[in-house]
């Protein structure tokens, strides 16, 4: 593994309220029309930076985004988190290699889909951690 490690969605939620930072790497599409988390309790807001932009072209400024945006404490954790858990691997390896503590939330936001296609199965979503409708 290329990076600090995998975490159940109850899992970031628990470094979240210890002062992890949530790094949401889907689309703008997704966040506006699918939801994003609600972090407001653990008073980090999170960080929304896109991975791949619609169509899958990759964001070629991502970790320089992320050096903007993320905390200037180097001891502050971040997790990564998609749609399904995917894309959140790819950007916990980059932001490793770039300096960071990184972990991949497992699942993602919407988690994987049932047997009818259908994303109801797991993730941040259905397992009933907080959410916002849209970021605008």
């Amino acid at each position: 593994m290329s990076y600090a490690g995998d975490l159940t969605p109850e899992e970031a939620w628990a470094k979240l309220e210890q002062g992890a930072v949530l790094v949401d790497v889907r689309t703008e599409g997704e966040w506006a029309h699918i939801g994003i988390p609600d972090t407001r309790a653990t008073d980090n807001d999170p960080l929304f930076i896109q991975w791949t932009f619609p169509g899958g072209i990759p964001n070629p400024d991502f970790v320089k985004d992320l050096k903007e945006q993320a905390p200037e404490d180097p001891s502050a954790e971040l997790l990564f988190l998609c749609r399904s858990g995917q894309r959140s691997i790819a950007a916990a390896t980059a932001a490793t290699q770039a300096g960071f503590t990184a972990y991949s939330v497992l699942e993602g936001f919407e988690g994987e889909p049932d047997r009818y296609g259908e994303r109801t199965v797991n993730g941040w979503k259905n397992r009933g951690l907080p959410t916002n409708l849209g970021k605008n």
